[in-house]
């Protein structure tokens, strides 16, 4: 039985302590996440995380499992990455957060979605401004 966005469970994430004062950034993308639309039909994105730790960093593992439990969840986009975004700041209280969705084409159309801590719709002081620049599409990749 598919659960309602109410039902995401940010417990399933878990914060590591950061073994370093240092400033840095985390990337992280997850190819494959997958939750069921409004219309209870599996969508498909890939999401990219940039992340400027502070006193904790993301342990993957739970993120891994936060994201398969995203599977069984009925919500829009629009409302995910939402969630996604507070529960994630909520948990990990970084100095930078930013998460870009990659929607796969629905009926012929794709979606790009984003939210960056940085902005000052968002609370943020817009310090690091990168998000601002011509040509920041988000498309790094990982090689193996």
């Amino acid at each position: 039985m598919p659960k309602l966005w109410k039902e995401i469970d940010k417990e399933i994430l878990v914060a590591l302590p950061n073994p370093t004062k240092e400033a840095y950034e985390i990337k992280v993308k997850i190819p494959e996440f997958t939750f069921l639309g409004v219309q209870e039909q599996p969508d498909f994105a890939t999401v990219f995380l940039t992340f400027y730790p502070k006193d904790k960093i993301i342990e993957l593992k739970s993120l891994k499992q936060y994201s398969y439990h995203l599977r069984d969840i009925v919500v829009s986009y629009e409302r995910l990455i939402n969630i996604f975004y507070d529960q994630l700041m909520e948990v990990y209280e970084p100095e930078r957060l930013r998460i870009t969705m990659v929607c796969n084409p629905r009926g012929g159309i794709s979606s790009k979605l984003t939210i960056d801590s940085d902005w000052a719709a968002r609370g943020g002081e817009e310090k690091f401004k990168d998000w601002a620049s011509t040509g920041n599409e988000d498309t790094w990749q990982v090689v193996m």
